[in-house]
């Protein structure tokens, strides 16, 4: 058993019917809920922002924006440029 945490709504899973990462959709508010923990099973709301990001791969393993990264390091090429 678990909850919804968008609208607290009990929701039937059998901690060995559900992995960690697999996306479910609340019966009762049709929120995307994903499974983050199966012992006891801990549920989380899924945001589009979320999705979109993953899905487009616009951040690396830190959390940081490719674009972002990248303009770090030419920053830090023309500092070198300029201190030489």
């Amino acid at each position: 058993m678990a909850r919804c945490p968008d609208c607290d709504a009990e929701i039937e899973l059998e901690e060995d019917e559900v992995e960690e990462g697999e996306i479910l959709t609340c019966p009762e508010c049709d929120v995307e809920l994903e499974v983050v923990q199966t012992h006891p099973v801990q549920l989380n709301v899924v945001s589009d922002e979320d999705e979109e990001d993953e899905e487009e791969g616009l951040f690396d393993e830190d959390g940081m924006e490719e674009d972002e990264e990248e303009e770090d390091e030419e920053d830090e090429e023309d500092e070198e440029e300029e201190d030489e």
